[in-house]
This record gives structure tokens, C-alpha cells and sequence, in this order.
């Protein structure tokens, strides 16, 4: 059985106190780190860069997944690398051969994801997943906090889980956006085992049980 994790997005953080923030998120039982890289471009809103992922790595011993959400991703992959990746995702909306991507990530020593938005759909990236260590199903449309779950997402879940099951292979399923203790058993039943949360973590009270709801939600 594949492990749950979960991992809270800094997206949600007060980037005044981030290295407090992550330290933290450590403590209560997150298992990675998630880190919203945004350029402007891809999205509109920009957060943070390698420095700030320097930063982070400093203070924490954590696996740091890296999502840029950013045009020419392998053209900024290698600082991310540099500045401590261990996971680093990039959109297959802004990669011309994301299998390739996949191949120049996974070279520079680090594990290599392939992210798709709400609208785009998996067929025509099967063999970029045979390439991939993980996907990420973004289940809102990428750029911004704060958004419901788009419930149809979960079957793009269901349709990975399934293609990586009937070719044998090991590969894990990510999902960003409007995760929550009400419906994290839901996107673990559609074949996700890491579940990234902003809001939920870092509004919660209590942060180590709401990570310890969220990873054990259909237990």
C-alpha cells in the first residue's frame, strides 16, 4: 500500500515568519513540504523564488516539493535543484515535450512531476507519466488560494491511478487545491496518496491534528 502524505502548501503561510512557519510544520507531522512557485506569467500572481527555497531548505529537513507554476520551467529548474529541491513539478501546459522534461529533471538528480490543470486532459501525456515520478492533478485552477474543489478532478485521479496500476508501474498521485477533512477520504479514494493543503493546515487551531485528519481519512 502506498503511503499517505500530506503537504502543506507555504502558499498559506505569513511569509513574514516563514522559516517559523515551516519549523512548525515539521513539528506537527507534515511529510513534505509544498512550495508554490508563481512568475507572473503562468499565472498571474507571483510569490516567491530559489531564494526563498534556500531559506526554507536552512530550516527544515523535510522533502521541499517544488511546483512552478512558471513559463520555461527547465530553463529555472536547475536553480530550484540548486537551491534544495527534492521534488520539482512542472506544468505540462508550459513544456513543448513534457517528457522530455520529465528525462532533463530526473537527471539533475532530483524526482520529476507533471502537473495538469483542471481543464487539460491526461490523454496524449501517458508516456510522459511513464517518465514522471509523480502527477499532480491540480483540482482548482492554478494561481490562487483558497478555491473549492473541483469535483471533477477526482476522476482524472481515478483515470491515473488506473493507467499506473494496469501498467505495474509505482508512481505517486498528487492533488492541490480545496483539500479539506471533509473530503480528504474522498481524494484518497480516487487514488491520491499526497494530499497538499493551504488553508486547512494553517488556519487550523491545531495544525498536528488536522494533518493527522487529512492523512488519515479513510483509515
Amino acid at each position: 500500500m502506498r503511503k499517505i502524505c500530506v503537504a502543506p502548501s507555504i502558499l498559506s503561510a505569513d511569509f513574514a515568519a516563514m522559516g517559523e512557519a515551516v519549523t512548525e510544520l515539521e513539528r506537527c507531522g507534515a511529510d513534505l513540504i509544498h512550495c508554490d512557485v508563481m512568475d507572473g506569467t503562468f499565472v498571474p500572481k507571483i510569490t516567491f523564488g530559489t531564494d526563498m527555497i534556500s531559506a526554507v531548505r536552512r530550516r527544515t529537513a523535510l522533502p521541499l516539493d517544488v511546483h512552478l507554476m512558471c513559463v520555461d520551467p527547465l530553463g529555472k529548474a536547475e536553480g530550484f535543484v540548486r537551491a534544495g529541491a527534492d521534488i520539482l513539478t512542472v506544468h505540462a501546459e508550459a513544456c513543448e515535450d513534457p517528457a522530455a522534461a520529465m528525462r532533463a529533471i530526473r537527471a539533475m538528480g532530483v524526482r520529476a512531476g507533471i502537473a495538469v490543470s483542471p481543464d487539460t486532459p491526461l490523454e496524449g501525456l501517458w508516456g510522459c507519466l511513464e517518465e514522471a515520478d509523480m502527477l499532480l492533478v491540480m483540482s482548482v485552477y492554478p494561481g490562487r488560494g483558497g478555491q473549492k474543489l473541483i469535483e471533477r478532478t477526482l476522476a482524472k485521479a481515478e483515470e491515473a491511478y488506473s493507467f499506473f496500476q494496469a501498467a505495474g508501474l509505482e508512481k505517486d498521485i498528487e492533488m492541490d487545491g480545496g483539500i479539506t477533512e471533509d473530503n480528504a477520504a474522498d481524494v484518497q479514494a480516487a487514488g491520491v496518496n499526497i494530499l497538499v493543503a493551504g488553508n486547512t493546515v494553517f488556519r487550523s487551531p491545531d495544525k498536528e491534528k488536522t494533518i493527522r485528519i487529512l492523512r488519515e481519512a479513510r483509515a
